[in-house]
């Protein structure tokens, strides 16, 4: 099964409530995606503007999940807006 997904690279443009994320893509498509589990075990942060690697199913290309994220973005870290946190 794991032959059959596809990796692409792209940017987080949002963070929902829920734990997803709006991706815009490098070929500008957005999707939706989710972190994985080890993501969120080691509570792994992302946060707008990040580059991440989302793993898509060749079936369904408009949901994927986020499985590495790359470099944080390159902003102040005070500048940021991170996941699960808000900040004042």
């Amino acid at each position: 099964m794991n032959d059959e997904l596809k990796v692409f690279a792209g940017r987080i443009e949002t963070i929902m409530t829920d734990g997803r994320f709006g991706v815009r893509l490098d070929d500008e498509r957005r999707i939706l995606a989710y972190a994985t589990g080890r993501n969120r075990r080691f509570q792994i942060r992302s946060a707008v503007g990040d580059r991440v690697d989302v793993e898509m199913s060749a079936y369904d290309l408009t949901t994927g999940r986020i499985v590495l994220p790359d470099e944080p973005a390159r902003m102040p870290f005070d500048q940021r807006i991170l996941f699960g946190r808000a900040r004042t």
